[in-house]
């Protein structure tokens, strides 16, 4: 039973990414609520929208690729 070395490496490559993303996702919702709350009742009203879908696309994708990453470490740990 070896750790397969290739794998590992991808899988950690995915996980610094990930990490990047853990932090990206919520600030870029932040953002955006904070941009609605600032240009509320204006035109630029939509690029808070904009934003805000940005961010609801980016966290969903977060959660998808955590999934993803860890099921390429397992892999490479345990060698299914």
């Amino acid at each position: 039973m070896s750790t397969n070395l290739d794998l590992l490496g991808k899988g950690l490559k995915y996980l610094g990414l990930l990490v990047f993303l853990f932090f990206a996702s919520p600030i870029t919702l932040t953002m955006g609520f904070k941009a609605l709350k600032k240009f509320e009742n204006t035109p630029k009203e939509y690029i808070s929208y904009i934003l805000l879908s940005v961010a609801v696309f980016l966290i969903i994708f977060t959660i998808y690729f955590a999934f993803k990453t860890f099921q390429i470490l397992l892999k490479a740990l345990f060698n299914n």
